[in-house]
């Protein structure tokens, strides 16, 4: 995945997010140990899904911050080229 340089001046902080990350990475560990011990595939299955979802609600938590801190103080207070960058990167996310 290439890394891009953005034009932010000054970063969200999503420190707030580290629990739900460390839940995360329990849940991944989980469906693990559940494929190393040969359980069920349902049940490994929906282990992924838990995860999975929880990626999700993450990513939303993530965006939502960006929208509401880097876009809107972008919008207000950098020049047009740096907004205008700044929607760029978001189209391109949202493009995949």
């Amino acid at each position: 995945m290439k890394r891009r340089r953005s034009v932010v001046t000054r970063h969200s902080d999503h420190s707030a997010e580290i629990p739900r990350l460390r839940k995360i990475v329990g849940q991944l560990e989980g469906a693990e140990k559940m494929i190393l011990e040969e359980r069920y595939c349902v049940d490994i299955l929906q282990q992924v899904r838990a995860a999975h979802s929880a990626v999700k609600a993450l990513e939303i938590a993530i965006l939502k911050r960006h929208l509401n801190n880097c876009i809107t103080n972008s919008a207000k207070s950098e020049s047009t080229a740096a907004f205008n960058q700044k929607l760029k990167e978001l189209l391109e996310l949202i493009k995949g």
